[in-house]
């Protein structure tokens, strides 16, 4: 009885990681933000050099500083609505992004539990855990790419 609980810990925690997955893709690919006008906005700012990034620090210290400008120069250009727009949809990222890494802590302990009480070598819960975490975010994007854009009602 302590392995199927065990297993139902298991699948139970994975199903966790990938459920909040799934359902950020969804709700945040209904927010209506226009993620063109950050890509062409954030495109119009200068790149740091890779040569940086020899030097880690600088690398690091300088990406920080073009990413803060070019956000100051981006929320100048746009109407409150579309700040607005931008806030929401980070927010609600974040929310998914806490809930998603918490199921994910979860499901790594009940995965960790399930090694322990077969008594499997330490690299079989490494890949255990890497393969669930891929098929976690498989399900997600074959599960949008099989669902329409739109549907019509004639």
């Amino acid at each position: 009885m302590q392995a199927f609980i065990l297993w139902c810990g298991f699948f139970g925690a994975w199903l966790l990681v990938a459920g909040p997955i799934y359902q950020a893709a969804l709700e945040l690919g209904e927010e209506q933000f226009d993620r063109e006008q950050l890509h062409v906005a954030h495109a119009g700012s200068p790149s740091v050099s890779p040569w940086w990034w020899l030097l880690p620090p600088v690398g690091y210290w300088l990406q920080k500083r073009r990413a803060q400008r070019a956000r100051r120069e981006i929320m100048a250009q746009w109407t409150p609505e579309q700040l607005e727009g931008f806030i929401a949809l980070t927010n609600k990222a974040t929310g998914w992004i806490f809930v998603a890494g918490g199921a994910t802590l979860l499901a790594t302990t009940e995965t960790w539990n399930l090694v322990e009480h077969y008594a499997w070598e330490t690299w079989v819960f490494w890949v255990v855990t890497v393969v669930m975490l891929w098929l976690s975010a498989a399900n997600t994007a074959l599960r949008l790419r099989r669902r329409p854009a739109r549907v019509t009602h004639e």
